[in-house]
């Protein structure tokens, strides 16, 4: 018994030796070199980031690793965008479409996926051909109005024209047949003035014949 507590003692003791070996080991490690980071790794536990997964991975009850292909265009906040995709395309249809595409064409590829959804789930049959067609007869439907609308326009054009045309002919027709009665006049005045004088001359002549017949 006494040589089992003698070797106790023993180990007790070169534990606390070498516990205090370590302590001072550590308060004499020069800090100096060390950057601000490390220090504050030092000085601080280490923390554990939890990172919630994106709305595909919940829905396919999946693990959503770091580099998830979906994570950045279907985040958490809105599942029904990738609910939507899903249940037309499929989720591998989907990954492997946008690992086929550059990163700077897959938004506009998942936003299209997302609209052909839409419109599938709205016309089951037709799709987005659907609304395509409707489209293209509206656009259709407005040219045959503006078609309309610009004959009209030239159908009023040429109706001023012709308008301006009689009107034109209308003021030259006047101004001529107002010239051909001022000279109607005129010479009407001048064989008033003949008449007249003819007359005075054969008073006068009648006058110098008068006192031969009395």
């Amino acid at each position: 018994m006494e040589c089992s507590d003698h070797k106790t003692t023993t180990t007790i003791s070169s534990m606390n030796s070498s516990s205090s070996t370590f302590a001072s080991t550590i308060s004499t490690t020069p800090t100096s070199g060390l950057s601000p980071k490390s220090s504050i790794l030092l000085s601080t536990p280490p923390m554990n980031i939890v990172l919630s997964p994106c709305a595909a991975c919940k829905i396919l009850r999946r693990r959503c690793v770091e580099k998830c292909v979906l994570a950045p265009y279907f985040p958490p906040t809105d599942p029904l965008k990738f609910t939507i995709a899903h249940r037309v395309f499929g989720a591998s249809n989907i990954i492997k479409l946008l690992q086929e595409l550059p990163e700077e064409q897959r938004v506009d590829a998942v936003n299209s996926m997302v609209y052909e959804a839409n419109a599938r789930i709205r016309d089951p049959v037709y799709g987005c051909a659907g609304a395509i067609c409707q489209l293209q007869k509206q656009i259709s439907e407005l040219q045959a109005e503006f078609a309309k609308a610009q004959a009209e326009i030239l159908n009023l054009k040429c109706q001023n024209s012709n308008l301006l045309a009689l009107v034109c002919m209308e003021v030259s027709e006047n101004s001529s047949s107002s010239s051909l009665l001022s000279s109607d006049h005129i010479n009407d005045y001048e064989n008033n003035n003949d008449n007249t004088s003819m007359f005075l001359e054969d008073n006068n002549l009648y006058g110098a014949w008068e006192p031969l017949w009395t």
